[in-house]
């Protein structure tokens, strides 16, 4: 098996995909900033959805 240097031909991706998933990632490790999110202490699923909405306000914000 070639390594990727050593190939002839790119191997083909999506590159509007690949945009969104980067997007998504980045967003995921703007999220675990906050140790909340990270670790889920909270014990109900609203108050970690009100948790992530508030998160997500603020990294808009910023």
């Amino acid at each position: 098996m070639a390594s990727k240097y050593e190939r002839i031909q790119p191997r083909d991706f999506d590159k509007e995909l690949y945009k969104a998933w980067n997007l998504i990632e980045s967003c995921f490790a703007k999220f675990k900033q906050y140790r909340a999110i990270a670790t889920c202490y909270d014990n109900l699923a609203s108050h970690f959805l009100s948790a992530i909405h508030l998160v997500s306000s603020i990294v808009w914000l910023n």
